[in-house]
């Protein structure tokens, strides 16, 4: 009876230790969406969503197709999250496969707009539009590789929330880039990089601290968005990458 007990009491324990990380997730994962959100309003609010009350410059039909898209990309990202955490699983499986379709055509129509912005010349100060062209793009066939990634690994929850959450911190680099601080506008591509990566040091962090190792998803995935940062600084300059952005701008 001993024996028994004790084996009883030990599958409780471990029920116990499974079932905390995944209240810390709700948190995390919850608290994270809002930090993305607040990162893309706040980068966005001048030259979009507060652009009256800042007088800024007009939009061109494609720029607010693209707002609207990246916009809903959030919203998407919060209310998943949300449901997660309600434990509406279910619902959350059926709205994903509209975030699957936002996802595609937000990958044609962000390519359109960054190709469209280095024709007309827009890129931070010191920077050619031809070789910052690199960043936008790449922005693009990451988002497209984690997202898709994170779909096909639909079934397998910690790997799909996490890869997700990844392909979202990526889109938020254009908000950072535009955050009204005068280190991040004079510091460049490094600086909006480098603070990026602090969302994918803090995915780190969690699981460190709730799994005692960082999940293969939150690590590959994370190398690979800093891997990509580093390849487009050192590519955008190139004469083949500037040969392919002339080529690609053309028309």
């Amino acid at each position: 009876m001993s024996v028994a007990a004790g084996r009883i009491g030990e599958r409780h324990v471990a029920a116990g230790r499974t079932a905390s990380p995944s209240r810390h997730d709700r948190v995390f994962f919850s608290g994270m969406a809002a930090a993305a959100a607040l990162t893309v309003f706040a980068g966005f609010a001048p030259t979009y969503y507060l652009k009256g009350y800042f007088a800024s410059p007009a939009l061109s039909p494609l720029l607010h197709v693209h707002g609207a898209l990246f916009t809903s990309w959030i919203v998407f990202f919060i209310v998943q999250t949300a449901l997660v955490a309600w434990r509406r699983t279910r619902v959350h499986r059926r709205i994903g496969v509209a975030g699957g379709a936002l996802a595609g055509v937000m990958v044609v129509v962000g390519t359109m707009a960054a190709i469209d912005a280095a024709r007309r010349g827009a890129a931070p100060p010191g920077v050619p539009p031809l070789a910052f062209l690199a960043i936008p793009l790449f922005d693009m066939v990451m988002f497209a590789l984690l997202v898709g990634t994170a779909l096909y690994f639909r079934n397998r929850s910690d790997v799909h929330k996490r890869l997700m959450l990844l392909g979202t911190i990526g889109l938020l680099t254009a908000a950072i880039a535009r955050l009204p601080f005068a280190f991040i506008l004079a510091g460049g591509p490094l600086v909006f990089f480098g603070l990026t990566d602090i969302f994918v040091v803090t995915c780190f962090v969690y699981d460190l601290a709730t799994r005692r190792r960082v999940h293969p998803a939150f690590l590959w995935g994370g190398l690979l968005v800093v891997a990509s940062q580093v390849l487009r600084v050192l590519l955008a300059f190139t004469g083949p990458w500037m040969k392919f952005a002339a080529w690609v701008t053309q028309g």
